[in-house]
């Protein structure tokens, strides 16, 4: 279950959920927090990363390309970290199960679900 976030969310929500989802790492621990969103592409595909992000441009790219890698859209709006961190722990077992999921590649979580 190895998750990246990217650099719009805060490298600090990585830590407060590594008991949920231990393999998961931000954009800047591989020195990518200023890569384009084709770096990071890349580096996800390659690595065995699903990319978690509030960046619609993602979500394109997922719809035009597929899996690998896998997208987590969080769409919560310009939320604090402790709210971010309730907000993916309340949906672990969807995301889990969105990760082991062979045929899908983009699971959009927003505030409405």
């Amino acid at each position: 279950m190895r998750l990246l976030f990217d650099q719009h969310i805060s490298r600090r929500v990585v830590r407060l959920l590594r008991d949920t989802f231990p393999e998961s790492h931000h954009v800047k621990y591989f020195q990518l927090e200023q890569a384009s969103d084709e770096e990071i592409w890349d580096f996800a595909k390659h690595n065995g990363y699903t990319i978690v992000t509030k960046d619609d441009d993602f979500h394109q790219k997922s719809l035009l390309l597929g899996a690998p890698p896998k997208v987590l859209w969080v769409k919560i709006g310009n939320a604090d970290n402790a709210t971010l961190e309730t907000f993916l722990r309340a949906r672990a077992e969807t995301i889990h199960n969105f990760l082991l999921d062979e045929d899908a590649s983009l699971l959009v979580l927003n505030t409405a679900e």
